[in-house]
């Protein structure tokens, strides 16, 4: 039972995390909105260090940043398996 907690208490945590990721995503698709600014200053230091990750060795291709799919994939990937364990 104590089991059980702990992972549907991990995949909920990823879950919420994966939606900061795309609540930090969709934010820099408007850099000149000034109160996003203000969110996506607080959500870059909670997102990107996870981002980064994926960053160091998937490059942007012409200007275009695909490292944040392959994140999102993994961390969907990673809380399925501890929602399933649950």
């Amino acid at each position: 039972m104590p089991t059980a907690l702990v992972t549907e208490s991990l995949a909920n945590f990823l879950n919420i995390y994966l939606l900061l990721i795309f609540v930090r995503i969709l934010l820099t698709w408007f850099p000149t909105v000034e109160w996003m600014n203000q969110v996506a200053g607080f959500l870059s230091p909670i997102t990107d260090p996870y981002l980064n990750i994926f960053r160091s060795f998937i490059p942007p291709i012409g200007g275009l940043d695909l490292s944040p799919l392959l994140a999102i994939i993994v961390l969907q990937l990673i809380a399925g398996l501890f929602g399933g364990m649950a």
